[in-house]
């Protein structure tokens, strides 16, 4: 039983005390394949040096994060395209639009948006997106961009059963489910409950949003296997065919 968590930010210094220790302890658990979105110019150093040290488990990808979307967002859409040029990356994330933190910046975020998708059609790379606030405002640039090829994965999708079916529409994309799932009065669990598996993958978003009961704490890449029960239960199916199945989409999306 193979448990993938597409979404983990392991290269975070809120992981410097116990980082092998961890990613050590969720590999015993089942959970083996950690997917690494970048944030900017000062998270490639960790991203790629977890790479090197664990090259069967930890899976990089190149990006800027719209929180990171300021008056220099051209340095350091250079630096990310020069690293993309260079190094194998096996997405291009973590990207998007927030409108949760600061509006501030949107009209550059909409630009860096776009100019990410370009990146993922010239390097035929998948994208994962961050929509925090910002469902409409991405899925219009996305849907204006998308061809048969763009595939990806909406991270950290909480969002109504009408939007999850946009998002299925487009042919290609997931929904990452991670541990907002487990929260109470959250109401993803009835959304889920309306659509098929091979439209979900996994993900754990640590060291953010750990699951219940471990909510407000620093969240860890064992965890996974919380999520992955809750949506077995949801299902009323094994922990191991969500573990199967999610695995397998996620290799669709990867290629990995």
């Amino acid at each position: 039983m193979i448990f993938t968590d597409t979404h983990t930010h392991l290269y975070a210094k809120e992981f410097d005390v116990d980082r092998i220790l961890l990613i050590e302890n969720a590999i015993g658990k089942g959970v083996e394949r950690f997917f690494l979105p970048n944030i900017d110019q000062t998270s490639i150093a960790g991203l790629l040096d977890l790479k090197k040290k664990f090259p069967e488990h930890c899976f990089p990808m190149m990006g800027l994060h719209p929180c990171s979307v300021k008056e220099n967002y051209e340095e350091e859409l250079a630096i990310a395209e020069n690293y993309l040029s260079k190094e194998k990356f096996v997405a291009i994330g973590e990207i998007g639009i927030d409108l949760y933190w600061d509006k501030t910046f949107f009209s550059q975020q909409q630009k860096v948006f776009r100019t990410q998708i370009e990146w993922a059609k010239k390097y035929d790379l998948p994208i994962v997106i961050h929509s925090r606030n910002s469902f409409e405002e991405v899925f219009e640039i996305l849907s204006e961009l998308n061809d048969n090829k763009l595939k990806g994965i909406f991270h950290c999708f909480s969002g109504t059963l009408v939007q999850a079916e946009k998002i299925i529409a487009l042919g290609g994309f997931k929904l990452g489910i991670g541990g907002v799932l487990t929260f109470k009065n959250s109401g993803l669990d009835n959304v889920v409950r309306e659509i098929d598996l091979e439209h979900f993958v996994l993900e754990t978003d640590a060291p953010f949003l750990a699951p219940a009961p471990h909510r407000g704490k620093r969240n860890e890449p064992s965890f996974l296997v919380i999520i992955a029960e809750k949506l077995a239960t949801i299902k009323n199916i094994s922990v191991e065919k969500v573990a199967e199945i999610t695995t397998l989409n996620s290799k669709k999306i990867f290629g990995i």
